[in-house]
């Protein structure tokens, strides 16, 4: 495995994340899955090696700041290096502002984004002993443009783009990028139970009027952690259909 690129993907038992997962492991990294659930990231393991990918699991709390920097450092030693970290994990409190709660929202800001800063915090040194890492951290258009009904969340995403630009500056002139991949509405399993009114408007807001694959994410975040991605450093890439423009 040392001369394999190994990624490490928080929030990979499901949805997204798993495709990501997936995505990396064809390309030829060796993956660790890191989510709560420990049946289901078996099952995302399984999945890839039996068609070919090399896959490993890590079972974390992304909201145990101690235990997340930990999983970070035992990636990296066990493996014998960490190339690509992305950053996937993520809740939703969606509420009004005048009815949100401050547990919504720090809870929200704690996972979603304090999550990120422990993680890219431990990558970062194993990366640039390398001289290599590709960090590439999942927003959302809400961070972008903002949504009405999610206050902590659009800030908690808006945060991410800031904080990924931070890393991609104190890190470039080791080999080390950091960039966002912000999705549109894509069709998960957390989508699907979306009133059907709601997804009707969402399509209607998005140029292309339809809402995206997991696997569209996936392709940009495959991109992102390639060589062929080394000039491309504190950016930020919509996959939302043209609905931010």
């Amino acid at each position: 495995m040392s001369d394999t690129r190994v990624a490490l993907i928080t929030g990979a038992s499901r949805g997204i994340g798993r495709s990501i997962a997936e995505h990396l492991a064809r390309a030829g990294r060796h993956v660790v899955l890191l989510a709560r659930n420990e049946t289901k990231l078996a099952e995302v393991a399984e999945s890839i090696t039996q068609s070919g990918g090399s896959a490993s699991i890590y079972v974390c709390d992304i909201g145990d700041s101690d235990a997340l920097g930990e999983a970070v450092m035992s990636t990296a030693k066990d493996c014998g290096r960490l190339d690509i970290l992305v950053n996937n994990a993520g809740i939703l409190r969606d509420n009004l502002l005048l009815r949100m709660t401050d547990e919504e929202f720090d809870d929200v800001m704690r996972l979603n984004l304090r999550s990120v800063f422990v993680t890219c915090r431990a990558a970062a040194r194993p990366m640039m002993s390398k001289r290599f890492g590709r960090i590439v951290n999942i927003g959302s258009i809400s961070g972008v443009i903002g949504r009405p009904g999610q206050a902590n969340y659009s800030a908690a995403k808006a945060g991410l783009i800031g904080l990924t630009k931070s890393v991609a500056k104190e890190f470039g002139a080791k080999g080390v990028t950091a960039n966002v991949v912000a999705p549109g509405w894509i069709e998960t399993d957390m989508t699907a139970d979306v009133p059907e009114a709601v997804r009707t408007e969402a399509k209607a807001l998005t140029p292309a009027r339809r809402l995206g694959q997991p696997e569209e994410v996936a392709s940009a975040v495959n991109f992102l952690a390639s060589d062929e991605a080394g000039y491309i450093t504190g950016q930020v890439l919509c996959v939302d259909g043209g609905m931010g423009m």
